[in-house]
């Protein structure tokens, strides 16, 4: 079985890996073989992340590549896609994707139906709140990361399941080794600079603490530089690294406003933490009070007064951490990896393709 997926960033982007490319061996197990198509390339994610702009002849080129794409009718049993094929373009491009007239997939892990119908144009909004809607309505199945994207997808598409983000928990896994008594509890946060600005309302209260704890700040993947404070340490993100960043933290973090896109949010970094031994402390927002059990794994915090304690008790109790840490590890092992969604998604796939081809 061949399934096209069309993809919105390459490789590069975290979504492309989380929700296509981890499972590609677990589908080829299964017959299904993944045919991707990137909208735009690492190389233009590349131009992104180094603030250079978005090169306007790039993304022309990247959407008459997709048009001619669809337009020709690949030889396939399924089409998968991510978000959109044609994002801020109306909806009529989208249904190009039924020319082929073969079963379609839609995937979702952000609130991105938030870009239009919330939009602060109005043009927008008026000409483009309802463009996912039509191509729902005609989808096979929409996959989506939390209850939230599910409940909107609901509306529309005849059939929906919740699919969350995963890792391969032989991957992230615990770190093994005895903690140097000495060092400085780690306060951790892994994302991007398009998510750190949920953690900067919290930096002051989190510089307090980390002084007066005797712990460290270490901020993973914010392209943030300008700290003058030696307990606010911010690295590089890397693909190499991330699993040996996130053992080295003691504490892992998530704050989260409670607004519609972030609600959205699949709560990933969270499985990450948790996956590694980590407790954790997070907005109770999208995914994140599914995912943490309060008291159990970690804590919600709703107010800086409710995060100050959370992280209070959590640096200064090793015991709780690791008890945390050991019953939030056995949740992913449960509900949160890939050995479980795998062979789930797999299934969904070959369902929806057999369906279409039983007629």
């Amino acid at each position: 079985m061949k399934m096209l997926a069309l993809m919105k960033y390459g490789d590069l982007a975290a979504s492309t890996r989380q929700r296509l490319h981890q499972y590609g061996a677990i589908l080829a197990q299964h017959q299904i073989e993944i045919i991707p198509s990137y909208l735009l390339s690492n190389d233009y994610l590349k131009r992104l992340f180094s603030g250079k702009g978005k090169p306007a002849i790039a993304v022309i080129s990247s959407y008459i590549s997709r048009l001619i794409l669809l337009l020709r009718k690949e030889d396939i049993d399924l089409l998968w896609i991510q978000y959109e094929s044609f994002p801020y373009l109306p909806s009529l491009f989208e249904l190009l994707a039924f020319l082929a007239k073969k079963p379609v997939i839609l995937d979702y892990d952000d609130a991105i139906f938030h870009q239009y119908d919330l939009n602060a144009n109005p043009l927008v909004r008026r000409a483009l709140g309802g463009k996912l809607q039509a191509v729902m309505r005609r989808a096979s199945l929409c996959t989506c990361g939390n209850a939230y994207l599910k409940e909107y997808a609901d509306r529309f598409c005849a059939r929906t399941e919740v699919v969350p983000t995963v890792v391969d928990t032989s991957v992230y896994t615990p770190r093994h080794r005895t903690r140097q008594p000495t060092k400085p509890i780690t306060i951790g946060w892994i994302g991007s600079a398009s998510t750190w600005v949920y953690v900067e309302p919290l930096l002051p209260m989190l510089r307090r603490l980390a002084t007066e704890l005797d712990a460290v700040i270490h901020v993973v993947g914010a392209s943030e530089r300008n700290s003058m404070d030696p307990r606010v340490v911010f690295t590089d993100w890397s693909e190499a690294r991330e699993v040996a960043l996130i053992q080295d933290m003691d504490i892992g973090i998530m704050p989260l406003p409670d607004e519609p896109w972030a609600r959205g949010k699949c709560g990933y970094k969270l499985i990450q933490y948790m996956a590694c031994g980590l407790p954790v402390v997070a907005s109770p927002v999208g995914a994140n009070a599914t995912i943490v059990a309060d008291g159990e794994h970690g804590y919600l915090a709703s107010s800086e007064a409710e995060w100050e304690l959370a992280i209070r008790r959590l640096v200064g109790n090793p015991q709780l951490r690791e008890d945390m840490g050991r019953l939030g590890r056995r949740k992913v092992e449960r509900e949160y990896s890939l050995g479980v969604h795998g062979p789930r998604l797999a299934a969904l796939v070959r369902d929806i393709a057999d369906r279409a081809a039983a007629g």
